[in-house]
């Protein structure tokens, strides 16, 4: 029996559609357009947390970073290499910067979690929230021109993703998930496809350099096992799923900045993203009531029925 993690469920009193954001071309609006969905439910009245108030933060987040990736995507700039030989670039920096101020303001008690400057703690009754952001997913698509890459915006309630975005400004497309409601894609309801039989799968990883030992002996399992494999869509990929383009994604070597969005936008789509042990992607940066090491290893698929076949196909034992 698997050790799981449990997510807190949360109560909500009236609920509805979780608000709609669309963006007028050719200008990106800073503002989440939703006549239709006006206020939805607090969780509970103690902590009175409005879902519809951080949908707006989290789109007002990436309209932010989409002015600043833009301006420089398919442009000269210089490129660094971090200490773990990942490239990063201005755009990066200035991206996340970008975010951070806005949520400075919308949200200055909550803590943040971000790839290029680290962990800023929450205070008082915002500790319980953390917001986690990868302004450029795939910093190597944007670098080469490739438009793969996203800007990944999550909002962790007590460790667990209750929100969140994935934005590709270049081709303009935005999902959004949020913690018991439908995941929409530019303002539509989006939902995974039905693939029962990994023989029928198209599996998308990022690179096969992603894996070595045993996640590497995993991973082949699962490649031998499905129709198709495909390389190189970063969370661009775990989109397709969502919009049911694709049916299997598993990745490693992964960090909360990549993949806490992508939970919500997945399972609100109808499909089951964990770790490759079937456990909750979860990482409270307290330490309180979530495991002290987060999740490396993720694996998403259109279905629960998919989802379990290919966590018995890769049979992941990790090293101890």
């Amino acid at each position: 029996m698997l050790a799981r993690t449990a997510c807190r469920s949360f109560t909500i009193s009236k609920k509805v559609n979780i608000i709609k954001h669309a963006r007028p071309f050719p200008q990106i609006s800073v503002k989440a357009v939703s006549s239709a969905t006006a206020a939805v439910a607090q969780l509970d009245n103690k902590n009175d947390f409005k879902i519809e108030k951080y949908i707006a933060v989290a789109n007002k987040l990436a309209d932010v970073a989409a002015k600043v990736t833009l301006k420089y995507f398919r442009t000269k700039f210089d490129v660094e290499i971090k200490s773990d030989n990942s490239p990063v670039t201005i755009a990066d920096k200035e991206t996340e910067a970008a975010m951070r101020s806005v949520l400075e303001v919308e949200c200055p008690s909550h803590g943040i979690f971000g790839e290029e400057h680290g962990i800023l703690p929450g205070s008082g009754d915002g500790a319980r929230y953390t917001w986690v952001l990868d302004p450029i997913d795939g910093t190597k698509s944007f670098i080469t021109g490739k438009p793969v890459f996203g800007t990944l915006i999550s909002l962790l309630y007590d460790g667990c993703p209750i929100l969140g975005i994935i934005d590709q400004p270049y081709t303009r497309e935005r999902w959004v998930g949020a913690d018991g409601y439908p995941s929409l894609l530019n303002g539509e309801v989006i939902s995974t496809r039905t693939c029962s039989s990994l023989a029928h799968a198209y599996l998308y990883t990022t690179s096969p350099q992603l894996f070595s030992g045993p996640t590497e002996i995993a991973f082949e399992r699962l490649r031998k096992q499905v129709r198709i494999t495909l390389y190189g869509c970063d969370c661009y990929a775990y989109g397709l799923l969502a919009a049911g383009h694709c049916d299997v994604v598993a990745e490693a070597l992964l960090k909360p900045y990549d993949y806490m969005a992508l939970v919500p936008i997945v399972k609100g789509a109808g499909g089951m993203i964990t770790d490759w042990e079937g456990r909750e992607l979860v990482w409270n940066p307290s330490g309180k009531g979530s495991r002290e090491k987060w999740p490396e290893e993720v694996l998403a698929a259109g279905t629960p029925e998919l989802h379990q076949r290919a966590l018995e196909a890769l049979a992941f034992r990790p090293r101890n």
